[in-house]
């Protein structure tokens, strides 16, 4: 057959050369499309390399702020804290932030002590408490106050400072034995009842 030899078509006889004109046109179409297909997931990988490195930069921003902010609270806490336990009873004279150390190979840490060489308070601070974070911090204060028992003898109670709480956690803390600590814009108060007696801790 000749390139000018006819062949029925949807729209009437085509020629072999337009035949091989439309297959040529549609091979280049098909890589064109797969040229656009290429950029657009190269395009797409990178939004999705950009997205990644923003959430990245969110949570260091974000780990930052709350790191500050906890720096900032225990700060007001520990501005307050020796003449509030004084008015309980409590004769501190010192303080100290950021009490880390290594039990069992694991690290630990508590946000404030407060002592006199006698007592000791040990306090937890959080932005907002919830009973979980005085379940938690009993139980790292159940080896802690035997430590300070046994190498210091002193006498351990304890206190969870807060900048927001539910009425429930602070009274479920009260039954614990612990004193409860709220931080305001630029001081902090107890807010247990004035004849509560603090659990010695053990």
């Amino acid at each position: 057959m000749s390139t000018s030899d006819s062949v029925a078509g949807a729209n009437g006889p085509r020629t072999m050369e337009e035949i091989r004109e439309s297959l040529r046109e549609t091979a280049a179409l098909m890589a064109e499309l797969r040229e656009q297909t290429k950029e657009t997931d190269r395009r797409m990988r990178e939004t999705d390399r950009q997205m990644k490195e923003t959430d990245r930069r969110l949570k260091k921003a974000e780990g930052l702020f709350t790191t500050q902010w906890g720096k900032l609270m225990e700060s007001l806490v520990e501005g307050d804290l020796v003449p509030l336990l004084r008015e309980r009873g409590i004769d501190v004279t010192d303080t100290m932030q950021r009490v880390t150390g290594r039990r069992n190979g694991e690290h630990y840490e508590f946000d404030i002590v407060a002592a006199n060489g006698e007592e000791a308070v040990v306090v937890e601070v959080k932005t907002t408490l919830r009973p979980e974070d005085v379940a938690d911090f009993l139980d790292r204060m159940s080896w802690y106050a035997e430590r300070l028992r046994s190498r210091a003898g002193q006498t351990v109670y304890g206190a969870v400072a807060y900048r927001r709480c539910d009425e429930s956690v602070v009274r479920y803390a009260e039954r614990k034995g612990l004193f409860v600590i709220r931080a305001t814009g630029s001081s902090a108060s107890i807010v247990n009842p004035p004849d509560f007696e603090p659990r010695v801790l053990s």
